[in-house]
């Protein structure tokens, strides 16, 4: 039989297609997704409404601590307390994540007394964090607990236990670990800042262990970035402009330092200065009849991200700043090239 003698009640159906199949409700994402977000608030409002002495006391534990705060914790609690370590140790308080399970298998010895532990359990009934609490207890280690049971196995162990409210988690069965774990997080977040307090810790710090990416480029200095010496264009209040001109372009800044008699800034001259003073008695004028007496300048110990700001942040940005000293004496120039290559920018 050929095909055009097939019946047919002998070709199978094709299967239906999306057009023609029977309709169904789909989820309105943004819904489900405003829904989970709220959720989630509601949970952070209430964490911060139950936040009491315990708080304080587990603050004052940690930076107490001479060695390190030692996070750890099971699954999605695991994930957050690795997150929590990270910022410990970011903003001054020494800090790392031991994972329960490894801890049973020789990582105990990692935690020592002078350390702390941070355990994270929402059940407080772990089991892998069993091994972690008993070497705690058995070496005088403090044992800080962040779990929603109040009378748990891990909360009874702890010396101090942050308590997380009750509050639904945001997925629509109510198990997947979401509000929880947001929770959590935001809790060690409220530790670590203020740790960072306790400790006075600064942006100079905050640089210290932070020298990589565009945020160590920012927490960089005026002063490292600056041009200074001969690469400063400067000039006396009485240069005539064409003088004044030949200096400014062959410096390549666009701008210029005018510099009063006892070495303090007088003001500036920038190619907008230039611009509004043009008429044809231009050459004839010097640097002080057209010069900026106010300028917006830089301290060398200025950061540059705060610098970058101060050229950027009006409604006509500017592309330099001359740095000046405590006696306002000028000794460095910053570009907005140097932002760029430095990566601040």
């Amino acid at each position: 039989m050929n095909a055009l003698d097939t019946h047919p009640a002998d070709v199978p159906a094709a299967p239906p297609t999306r057009a023609g199949a029977i309709p169904h409700a789909e989820p309105d994402d943004l819904a489900v997704a405003r829904a989970v977000l709220e959720a989630e608030c509601h949970g952070l409002t209430a964490l911060a409404a139950t936040l009491n002495g315990d708080f304080s006391d587990a603050v004052a534990a940690l930076a107490a601590v001479t060695g390190r705060v030692v996070v750890s914790g099971m699954g999605k609690s695991g994930h957050v307390a690795r997150k929590i370590a990270a910022t410990f140790a970011s903003t001054g308080t020494p800090a790392l994540f031991v994972h329960p399970a490894e801890a049973s298998h020789g990582d105990l010895g990692m935690i020592v007394p002078g350390d702390a532990v941070l355990a994270l359990s929402n059940s407080g009934e772990t089991a892998e964090l069993a091994d972690l609490i008993a070497h705690a207890s058995r070496f005088g280690i403090p044992l800080i607990a962040i779990t929603g049971q109040p009378r748990s196995a891990l909360a009874e162990a702890a010396e101090i236990t942050l308590l997380l409210p009750a509050a639904p988690e945001a997925c629509p069965m109510g198990l997947a670990p979401t509000t929880s774990t947001t929770m959590q997080l935001a809790l060690g977040d409220a530790l670590a800042v203020a740790l960072l307090h306790r400790h006075g810790f600064s942006s100079t710090d905050f640089h210290a262990i932070h020298p990589g990416g565009k945020l160590g480029a920012r927490l960089k200095r005026v002063a490292v970035l600056m041009h200074t010496g001969e690469a400063l264009p400067t000039a006396t209040p009485d240069l005539a402009m064409p003088q004044a001109l030949l200096l400014m372009t062959g410096k390549g800044f666009g701008c210029l330092c005018v510099v009063a008699p006892d070495g303090r800034l007088a003001g500036i001259v920038t190619d907008g200065d230039l611009r509004r003073a043009m008429g044809p008695d231009l050459l004839s004028r010097t640097v002080g009849e057209i010069m900026n007496p106010t300028p917006l300048t830089a301290r060398p110990d200025m950061l540059a991200g705060e610098a970058l700001r101060v050229m950027t942040d009006r409604a006509r940005p500017i592309t330099a700043l001359f740095v000046l000293d405590e006696a306002r004496r000028p000794v460095g120039l910053l570009h907005i090239h140097d932002l760029l290559r430095a990566g601040v920018a």
